[in-house]
């Protein structure tokens, strides 16, 4: 165990691994949780919205409120394990098992960051506080989303927020998100008349202002990129006509796309984008166009400053090493958290979370916890 630290987070890490909370199901990790809070002394509070399990806990009542964000929900496990998904077993130094990187692990770091800060200052200038959900990996309406708004509507304040997520790649703590990129996922379908193709005249072919529609949105540069992102991207990932015969012109044709974009544009502005590209297509081919959002996520950006440099600091620390600050990767519910405070993701390597075998090395998990508890002790002595 790191001499560093007061509480060794790995047997908690394994108590929640070994709760199986695939989304939306807390399955007793969040029991788990806030039994150690409490013990604490943390004031927690459960919020339920629909079927999703939140919790909110916090350790004091002045500001400024310091939070540590994050999820006990997992992604299926899937097949062909070498160990029980859920079984939490180390193995040559690594922790196996679902939440092992995504993200119990850092979870289980946080609550003993607190518990070995809160031993040394046992009353902080300010308050720590934690929200968790069990809907990150899911829809994330009644989680994260849901529960800030209800904390909100109650006067309840946060400061700064660090998300757990495993932001790290070669080595942990390299890398600080300080931002990620929103996503939009469209799908259009294309509406013609159905006809052989030897009578084109007689029939409408929605394949023809489909691809159309496709070449027009790959073609335009959405960006050059904007203050910590690169440039936005769009990706046509699928064209599904489903005709089985090669002598007749489909009614029907539909295409998938994504676009990942930055601070320059919006999902709304997006959306009105590709509808105007594919309503012109289709109005030059007498088709008709209909779209709809399958999903969408905003994008967040938290500019360098104070609290991401006491971050930096805390992990240089810690780790031994200068992190970067990135705004790469998929989303998570800081997108959310960004309209409350500032935030920024710090955790364990991403190399297999949603793999098969998701593991984690053991004592990356207590350094770790130490760097947390590293985060408390600057923002503390002095908030950003």
């Amino acid at each position: 165990m790191d001499a560093r630290l007061h509480t060794d987070p790995v047997p908690l890490a394994q108590a929640l691994m070994r709760r199986p909370s695939v989304t939306p199901l807390e399955a007793g990790a969040l029991d788990v949780v806030e039994a150690a809070l409490s013990a604490l002394g943390f004031a927690v509070r459960r919020l339920k919205f629909g079927q999703v399990d939140n919790l909110y806990a916090r350790h004091g009542d002045t500001r400024p409120n310091f939070c540590f964000a994050g999820h006990v929900d997992v992604v299926p496990p899937g097949d062909g394990w070498r160990f029980d998904p859920f079984g939490a077993e180390i193995h040559d130094g690594m922790l196996y098992g679902r939440g092992g990187a995504d993200m119990k692990t850092a979870i289980a770091a946080m609550i003993a960051a607190s518990e070995s800060y809160l031993l040394k200052h046992p009353n902080p200038a300010g308050s720590i506080s934690f929200l968790l959900t069990c809907d990150e990996e899911g829809p994330a309406v009644d989680g994260t989303k849901a529960a800030l708004a209800a904390l909100a509507a109650e006067g309840e304040i946060l400061d700064h927020c660090l998300v757990g997520e495993p932001t790290s790649e070669d080595r942990v703590g390299d890398i600080i998100k300080n931002g990620r990129r929103g996503s939009l996922n469209i799908v259009i379908t294309m509406d013609g008349k159905q006809g052989h193709v030897a009578y084109p005249h007689r029939a409408i072919n929605p394949v023809t202002a489909l691809v159309e529609t496709a070449a027009a949105l790959k073609q335009r540069l959405l960006d050059d990129g904007a203050p910590g992102f690169g440039p936005s991207n769009l990706e046509v990932t699928s064209i599904d006509v489903g005709n089985a015969a090669h002598n007749v012109i489909p009614q029907r044709a539909a295409a998938k796309l994504n676009i990942r974009f930055n601070t320059h544009h919006t999902a709304e502005s997006l959306f009105e984008w590709v509808q105007d590209t594919a309503d012109g297509a289709a109005a030059r081919h007498g088709a008709r166009a209909s779209l709809a959002i399958v999903s969408q996520s905003v994008c967040f950006y938290t500019p360098p400053g104070d609290f991401t440099a006491l971050v930096q600091a805390a992990v240089q620390e810690s780790f031994g090493i200068e992190p970067e600050l990135a705004t790469t990767g998929g989303t998570s519910d800081a997108r959310y958290i960004r309209n409350y405070c500032p935030v920024v993701e710090l955790g364990l390597r991403n190399a297999t979370a949603h793999m098969v075998d998701e593991h984690c090395a053991v004592e990356d998990v207590r350094t770790l916890a130490y760097c947390y508890e590293a985060v408390l002790t600057r923002y503390f002595a002095r908030s950003p």
